[in-house]
Protein backbone atom coordinates (compact mmCIF):
# COMPACT_ATOMS: atom_id res chain seq x y z
CA UNK A 1 0.00 0.00 0.00
CA UNK A 2 1.00 3.63 -0.53
CA UNK A 3 1.25 5.75 2.60
CA UNK A 4 1.46 9.47 3.33
CA UNK A 5 2.79 10.78 6.66
CA UNK A 6 1.57 14.26 7.66
CA UNK A 7 3.47 15.67 10.64
CA UNK A 8 5.29 18.95 11.27
CA UNK A 9 7.97 17.26 13.41
CA UNK A 10 10.86 15.87 11.30
CA UNK A 11 11.88 13.39 14.02
CA UNK A 12 8.35 11.97 14.28
CA UNK A 13 8.14 11.62 10.50
CA UNK A 14 11.51 9.88 10.40
CA UNK A 15 10.58 7.44 13.17
CA UNK A 16 7.27 6.52 11.58
CA UNK A 17 8.84 6.30 8.13
CA UNK A 18 11.35 3.76 9.45
CA UNK A 19 8.65 1.58 11.03
CA UNK A 20 6.52 1.68 7.90
CA UNK A 21 9.27 0.91 5.38
CA UNK A 22 10.22 -2.20 7.32
CA UNK A 23 6.74 -3.65 6.90
CA UNK A 24 6.23 -5.87 3.83
CA UNK A 25 2.71 -4.52 3.29
CA UNK A 26 4.07 -1.06 2.49
CA UNK A 27 5.01 -0.22 -1.11
CA UNK A 28 5.92 3.45 -0.72
CA UNK A 29 6.02 6.21 1.90
CA UNK A 30 5.84 9.95 1.23
CA UNK A 31 5.86 12.81 3.72
CA UNK A 32 4.23 16.22 4.19
CA UNK A 33 4.95 18.86 6.83
CA UNK A 34 1.42 20.23 6.96
CA UNK A 35 -2.03 20.52 5.41
CA UNK A 36 -0.99 22.52 2.35
CA UNK A 37 1.71 20.08 1.31
CA UNK A 38 -0.53 17.13 2.19
CA UNK A 39 -3.20 18.31 -0.26
CA UNK A 40 -0.58 18.39 -3.01
CA UNK A 41 0.70 14.92 -2.10
CA UNK A 42 -2.81 13.51 -2.11
CA UNK A 43 -3.21 14.69 -5.68
CA UNK A 44 0.17 13.49 -6.95
CA UNK A 45 0.80 10.34 -4.91
CA UNK A 46 -2.79 9.15 -4.32
CA UNK A 47 -1.96 7.26 -1.10
CA UNK A 48 -4.15 4.47 0.24
CA UNK A 49 -3.48 5.43 3.85
CA UNK A 50 -2.54 8.65 5.62
CA UNK A 51 -0.96 8.88 9.07
CA UNK A 52 -2.10 12.31 10.26
CA UNK A 53 -0.96 14.37 13.23
CA UNK A 54 -3.54 16.67 14.84
CA UNK A 55 -1.61 19.82 15.68
CA UNK A 56 0.19 21.07 12.59
CA UNK A 57 2.00 24.33 11.91
CA UNK A 58 -0.37 25.37 9.13
CA UNK A 59 -3.62 23.84 10.32
CA UNK A 60 -5.47 21.22 12.32
CA UNK A 61 -5.41 17.56 11.37
CA UNK A 62 -8.95 16.95 12.61
CA UNK A 63 -10.29 19.83 10.50
CA UNK A 64 -8.35 18.49 7.53
CA UNK A 65 -9.91 15.05 8.04
CA UNK A 66 -13.38 16.62 8.12
CA UNK A 67 -12.58 18.34 4.83
CA UNK A 68 -11.42 15.07 3.28
CA UNK A 69 -14.57 13.31 4.44
CA UNK A 70 -16.41 15.32 1.76
CA UNK A 71 -13.79 14.72 -0.94
CA UNK A 72 -14.45 11.31 -2.47
CA UNK A 73 -11.59 11.54 -5.00
CA UNK A 74 -8.94 12.55 -2.48
CA UNK A 75 -9.94 10.56 0.57
CA UNK A 76 -7.47 7.92 1.80
CA UNK A 77 -7.98 5.84 4.92
CA UNK A 78 -6.90 7.97 7.88
CA UNK A 79 -4.98 6.97 10.99
CA UNK A 80 -4.41 9.74 13.51
CA UNK A 81 -0.86 9.58 14.86
CA UNK A 82 -0.56 12.07 17.68
CA UNK A 83 0.70 12.76 21.19
CA UNK A 84 -2.76 13.86 22.35
CA UNK A 85 -5.35 11.36 23.56
CA UNK A 86 -8.18 13.86 24.09
CA UNK A 87 -9.19 13.85 20.41
CA UNK A 88 -9.91 10.12 20.17
CA UNK A 89 -13.67 10.61 20.35
CA UNK A 90 -13.58 13.24 17.61
CA UNK A 91 -11.93 10.67 15.35
CA UNK A 92 -15.26 8.79 15.35
CA UNK A 93 -16.93 11.73 13.61
CA UNK A 94 -14.54 11.63 10.65
CA UNK A 95 -14.57 7.83 10.25
CA UNK A 96 -10.90 7.43 11.12
CA UNK A 97 -9.55 3.91 10.73
CA UNK A 98 -7.40 4.13 13.85
CA UNK A 99 -5.96 6.46 16.48
CA UNK A 100 -2.35 5.86 17.56
CA UNK A 101 -0.49 7.66 20.31
CA UNK A 102 3.16 8.70 20.23
CA UNK A 103 5.72 7.35 20.90
CA UNK A 104 5.06 4.79 18.20
CA UNK A 105 5.25 1.06 18.87
CA UNK A 106 6.14 -1.31 16.04
CA UNK A 107 3.51 -3.92 17.00
CA UNK A 108 0.80 -1.27 17.12
CA UNK A 109 1.77 0.08 13.69
CA UNK A 110 1.91 -3.43 12.21
CA UNK A 111 -1.54 -4.22 13.61
CA UNK A 112 -3.00 -1.13 11.94
CA UNK A 113 -1.35 -1.93 8.61
CA UNK A 114 -2.79 -5.46 8.67
CA UNK A 115 -6.26 -4.06 9.28
CA UNK A 116 -6.02 -1.56 6.45
CA UNK A 117 -4.60 -4.21 4.13
CA UNK A 118 -7.64 -6.41 4.78
CA UNK A 119 -9.94 -3.50 4.01
CA UNK A 120 -8.12 -2.65 0.79
CA UNK A 121 -8.40 -6.24 -0.39
CA UNK A 122 -12.10 -6.44 0.33
CA UNK A 123 -14.89 -3.83 0.18
CA UNK A 124 -15.25 -2.22 3.61
CA UNK A 125 -18.96 -2.92 3.88
CA UNK A 126 -18.30 -6.65 3.47
CA UNK A 127 -15.39 -6.61 5.92
CA UNK A 128 -17.46 -4.90 8.59
CA UNK A 129 -20.44 -7.14 7.92
CA UNK A 130 -18.37 -10.32 8.25
CA UNK A 131 -16.76 -9.18 11.49
CA UNK A 132 -20.00 -7.94 13.02
CA UNK A 133 -21.74 -11.30 12.52
CA UNK A 134 -18.97 -13.23 14.27
CA UNK A 135 -20.25 -14.26 17.74
CA UNK A 136 -16.85 -13.51 19.27
CA UNK A 137 -14.89 -10.29 19.60
CA UNK A 138 -11.08 -10.33 19.33
CA UNK A 139 -9.49 -7.67 21.52
CA UNK A 140 -5.81 -6.76 21.66
CA UNK A 141 -4.52 -6.21 25.20
CA UNK A 142 -0.78 -5.54 25.42
CA UNK A 143 0.72 -8.41 23.41
CA UNK A 144 -2.21 -10.76 23.95
CA UNK A 145 -5.43 -11.29 22.04
CA UNK A 146 -8.46 -11.89 24.25
CA UNK A 147 -11.53 -13.59 22.78
CA UNK A 148 -14.85 -12.44 24.24
CA UNK A 149 -18.33 -13.76 23.56
CA UNK A 150 -20.25 -10.74 22.31
CA UNK A 151 -23.39 -11.92 24.08
CA UNK A 152 -21.53 -11.55 27.41
CA UNK A 153 -20.65 -7.89 26.85
CA UNK A 154 -22.60 -5.37 28.93
CA UNK A 155 -21.19 -2.21 27.35
CA UNK A 156 -18.05 -0.60 25.98
CA UNK A 157 -16.61 2.77 26.96
CA UNK A 158 -14.08 5.08 25.29
CA UNK A 159 -11.62 6.58 27.76
CA UNK A 160 -8.33 8.37 27.08
CA UNK A 161 -7.95 6.79 23.66
CA UNK A 162 -8.56 3.27 24.97
CA UNK A 163 -11.62 1.04 24.93
CA UNK A 164 -12.93 -0.37 28.21
CA UNK A 165 -15.02 -3.52 27.86
CA UNK A 166 -17.41 -4.51 30.64
CA UNK A 167 -18.79 -8.06 30.61
CA UNK A 168 -21.07 -10.17 32.80
CA UNK A 169 -18.32 -12.40 34.18
CA UNK A 170 -14.83 -11.26 33.18
CA UNK A 171 -12.74 -8.57 34.91
CA UNK A 172 -12.63 -5.17 33.22
CA UNK A 173 -10.76 -5.39 29.90
CA UNK A 174 -8.76 -2.36 28.74
CA UNK A 175 -7.56 -2.32 25.14
CA UNK A 176 -5.51 0.20 23.18
CA UNK A 177 -7.89 -0.40 20.29
CA UNK A 178 -10.27 2.50 19.87
CA UNK A 179 -14.01 2.25 20.39
CA UNK A 180 -14.38 3.13 16.71
CA UNK A 181 -12.50 0.03 15.62
CA UNK A 182 -14.31 -2.29 18.00
CA UNK A 183 -17.67 -0.89 16.93
CA UNK A 184 -16.95 -2.07 13.38
CA UNK A 185 -16.76 -5.63 14.73
CA UNK A 186 -20.11 -5.42 16.50
CA UNK A 187 -23.55 -6.05 15.04
CA UNK A 188 -25.42 -2.70 14.87
CA UNK A 189 -28.64 -4.61 15.52
CA UNK A 190 -27.22 -5.82 18.83
CA UNK A 191 -25.01 -2.93 20.01
CA UNK A 192 -26.23 0.65 20.14
CA UNK A 193 -24.19 3.83 20.46
CA UNK A 194 -26.01 5.98 23.02
CA UNK A 195 -23.22 8.48 23.63
CA UNK A 196 -19.93 9.35 21.97
CA UNK A 197 -18.25 7.37 24.73
CA UNK A 198 -20.62 4.41 25.12
CA UNK A 199 -21.81 1.38 23.16
CA UNK A 200 -24.44 -0.74 24.88
CA UNK A 201 -25.59 -4.32 24.35
CA UNK A 202 -29.35 -4.00 23.78
CA UNK A 203 -30.04 -7.28 25.60
CA UNK A 204 -28.49 -5.84 28.76
CA UNK A 205 -30.84 -2.84 29.03
CA UNK A 206 -33.34 -3.02 31.88
CA UNK A 207 -34.71 0.55 32.11
CA UNK A 208 -34.85 3.77 30.10
CA UNK A 209 -35.80 6.91 31.99
CA UNK A 210 -35.53 10.72 31.75
CA UNK A 211 -32.57 12.41 33.37
CA UNK A 212 -31.74 16.11 33.53
CA UNK A 213 -30.83 18.66 30.83
CA UNK A 214 -32.86 16.81 28.16
CA UNK A 215 -30.82 13.62 28.48
CA UNK A 216 -31.98 10.13 29.38
CA UNK A 217 -30.47 7.33 31.41
CA UNK A 218 -30.21 3.61 30.81
CA UNK A 219 -30.07 1.10 33.64
CA UNK A 220 -28.43 -2.19 32.73
CA UNK A 221 -29.19 -5.59 34.25
CA UNK A 222 -26.22 -5.27 36.63
CA UNK A 223 -27.40 -1.88 37.89
CA UNK A 224 -24.95 0.24 35.88
CA UNK A 225 -26.43 3.56 34.75
CA UNK A 226 -25.37 5.08 31.42
CA UNK A 227 -26.29 8.51 30.11
CA UNK A 228 -27.94 8.76 26.69
CA UNK A 229 -26.77 12.08 25.28
CA UNK A 230 -29.28 14.36 23.59
CA UNK A 231 -28.04 13.66 20.06
CA UNK A 232 -28.67 9.92 20.52
CA UNK A 233 -32.04 10.06 22.33
CA UNK A 234 -34.25 9.86 19.23
CA UNK A 235 -32.40 6.88 17.76
CA UNK A 236 -32.32 5.10 21.13
CA UNK A 237 -36.07 5.51 21.57
CA UNK A 238 -36.68 4.21 18.06
CA UNK A 239 -34.50 1.13 18.55
CA UNK A 240 -36.10 0.37 21.92
CA UNK A 241 -39.60 0.86 20.50
CA UNK A 242 -40.43 3.78 22.77
CA UNK A 243 -42.95 6.27 21.40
Amino acid sequence: MKILIVDDEPLARSELDFLLRNNPLVDSVSEAEGVTEAKQKLMTDQPDLMFLDIRLDDGNGMSFAKFLKKEEKLRPYIVFATAYDQYALDAFDVNATDYILKPFEKDRIDETLKRVDRILKKPEALVNSDMSKNPRLSVTVDERTIIIKKSDILYLEAQNGNALIYTKNLPLITSKQTLINLEKQLDPEQFLRVHRSFLVNLDMILEFQPSFNHTYELTLINGTKITVSRSYVAKTKKVLGIG
